[in-house]
């Protein structure tokens, strides 16, 4: 049974480099998914030019949202908040609250999404703060979740439990696990680490019987399986995922320049290059784009600012995966149940 058409509304012209990759990334978007509608907030002319260059004009699923203006990567939040209302960003996320697209997805300037969503779209019941999600490779069958990576740079010990409720809720309606293992991220595992926020929510989690709170874990551990869900404040995720993505993009250089530097490494890397592409596409931060804000009454995903069209597309498909999961309203089902349970 074909799914009910899903109408994304996309900000064209965020991210450093606007329409060169939203735009491509758009177009294979509605051709890789046959019941996606697309609403291409930005400049009309600049947008029609090139899906006319791709060939794609008239594409019945592909609709232009003229824009007069558009937010830069290095504008304030409030200055983009206060001036800025006919942004490509800005109509997106209203189309949104309007109820004529399911999602947005956006690569422009983290702050002044956070800003504006958190302004359009209001926040769920229950929920004071809303929180960057997204996927890691693990060592599990399936990849891990961690949040917050950037949106809520300090969080108190409720900030943080409700960051684990909708962080299993992603885990369950996206992943499908049943009861996800639920982690903070510490300096150690011991209960007399960490900071007084942390220690507070561990409380909480441990208190909580609706969720699957395991404990502490090191950030050594991001990577291992040993949870599904990883939990901390914006601040410390933000820098852990940088430095994740780092790490991944150092491990693809090191493998190509080691096998371009002779003629062995060479032969070795033509005879291996199935094994190689399956690592290096294990690994490339690309696949992985796609952090969704969560918390808010509606769907927002954003990607890096430096996507390339592959992962803007990779965003693309994770706000698809929500709609069709009803993720906001089933973080609104959760937190009802479990706030009752803690009243």
């Amino acid at each position: 049974m074909q799914p009910t058409q899903i109408h994304i509304a996309l900000d064209m012209m965020g991210g450093d480099h606007g329409p060169l990759i939203t735009l491509p990334a758009a177009i294979q978007a509605v051709q890789e998914i046959p019941y996606l509608l697309l609403t291409l907030c930005g400049d009309s002319s600049l947008l029609q030019r090139g899906l006319s260059q791709a060939g794609c004009g008239n594409h019945p699923r592909l609709r232009i949202q003229a824009c007069s203006q558009q937010v830069s990567m290095c504008e304030k939040p409030s200055s983009a908040l206060r001036n800025k209302r006919d942004s490509s960003m800005r109509v997106a996320l209203e189309l949104v609250e309007q109820g004529q697209a399911s999602a947005c997805v956006s690569a422009g300037n983290t702050g002044a999404l956070i800003a504006m969503a958190h302004f359009v779209l209001k926040m769920l019941s229950g929920v004071e703060r809303p929180a960057l999600i997204s996927t890691l490779p693990s060592t599990a069958a399936q990849p891990v979740y961690m949040l917050d990576l950037g949106a809520t740079v300090n969080c108190d010990a409720d900030t943080l439990f409700q960051f684990a409720v909708m962080g299993s809720v992603m885990a369950e309606e996206v992943e499908g696990l049943q009861a996800p293992r639920l982690a903070l991220l510490n300096m150690g595992e011991e209960e007399i680490k960490g900071t007084d926020q942390i220690k507070q929510a561990a409380v909480l989690l441990s208190e909580c019987e609706d969720l699957n709170y395991i404990g502490f874990i090191e950030g050594n551990d991001i990577f291992s399986g040993k949870a599904d869900v990883i939990i901390c404040d914006g601040f410390v995720g933000n820098v852990a995922l940088k430095t994740c993505e780092g790490v991944a993009k150092l491990i693809i250089n090191q493998i190509r320049t080691t096998l371009l530097s002779s003629l062995i490494g060479r032969i070795v890397g033509k005879v291996a290059q199935p094994w190689l592409k399956s690592i290096v596409k294990g690994v490339n931060p690309d696949q992985y784009n796609g952090a969704s804000l969560i918390g808010l009454r509606g769907i927002v995903v954003k990607s890096h600012g430096n996507a390339s069209k592959e992962a803007f597309l990779s965003a693309i498909r994770q706000a698809v995966r929500e709609v069709e999961r009803q993720v906001p309203a089933k973080i609104k089902d959760r937190l009802e149940q479990v706030l009752i349970g803690k009243a």
